[in-house]
């Protein structure tokens, strides 16, 4: 078995366009066989959104096999910036200031995986009984809260709430963070917009991941946000990962076999 073929993938994914918008400007990618996971929101009250998720989905979709995880980020950097660049050429020749759209992407090669963002959607881990956040918000209200400006009960609350500071398409050049991480077995990962995050709390989103089952923490999410009162679009991907190498272990193990055969 090779490095790359060390983890098995599972996942799901849902998009939604809530109960109050009329398009669906979120776009999702699934690509459990590749390592590759994306979520894209197309700018709120801009042109065209739709259009950059889709272009932001569709560029990543079309990443070529990499040798590593290094090669894979690098790659999908690089679809990046070329989105960036036709969402920039596209708002120019249709005369309006921006057509853009967030992105959160994971990818996986081996026993790694990396993220990589811009704007406010989110990538979350679920590892030993404790959800983290990777993402880092790019908004006002994340700098806000940064600088001490504003404690976390008046987030919800906040005018500003929805104002984000980077996503394709707004400036010449994209600016995107990443995080690179060991993989562990077992990992669940969530991919979300922020149609999700600013309904459902974090301690919910937890108690449903739980379980590791991933077709049923995409439904189950998608709803509760809906019950929520659906504001915005919602996008939901969820997968998990699976060590093919924990089990050879287990068998391998001379003290166990040992210990079986005296048994």
């Amino acid at each position: 078995m090779t490095d790359a073929m060390q983890f098995r993938w599972t996942s799901c994914s849902c998009s939604h366009v809530g109960l109050v918008r009329q398009v669906n400007e979120d776009a999702c990618l699934e690509q459990a066989d590749r390592g590759l996971w994306a979520v894209a929101d197309g700018m709120g009250g801009h042109t065209l959104g739709d259009l950059a998720s889709r272009l932001v989905v569709e560029s990543l979709n079309q990443l070529p096999p990499a040798a590593n995880l290094e090669k894979f980020m690098l790659d999908a950097r690089d679809r990046l910036q070329t989105v960036n660049r036709q969402l920039r050429g596209e708002a120019a020749a249709r005369g309006v200031r921006i057509i853009g759209s967030t992105v959160a992407a994971l990818l996986a090669h081996g026993s790694r995986f990396g993220c990589l963002w811009a704007g406010d959607s989110r990538i979350y881990l679920y590892r030993d009984q404790r959800l983290q956040r990777l993402t880092r918000d790019h908004s006002q209200i994340e700098e806000m809260k940064a600088r001490g400006n504003l404690g976390d009960d008046d987030v919800l609350a906040h005018v500003a709430r929805n104002l984000i500071t980077r996503a394709v398409g707004v400036a010449d050049v994209l600016e995107l963070d990443e995080r690179v991480m060991e993989l562990n077995d077992g990992d669940v990962f969530l991919l979300c917009s922020d149609g999700l995050s600013n309904e459902v709390s974090e301690q919910e989103l937890s108690e449903v991941l739980e379980d590791g089952n991933c077709e049923q923490a995409t439904r189950l999410l998608v709803d509760l946000a809906l019950q929520r009162g659906g504001h915005d679009n919602i996008s939901v991907v969820a997968t998990r990962a699976k060590d093919l190498y924990g089990s050879e272990k287990t068998v391998l193990n001379p003290g166990l076999a040992e210990q079986v055969r005296s048994d």
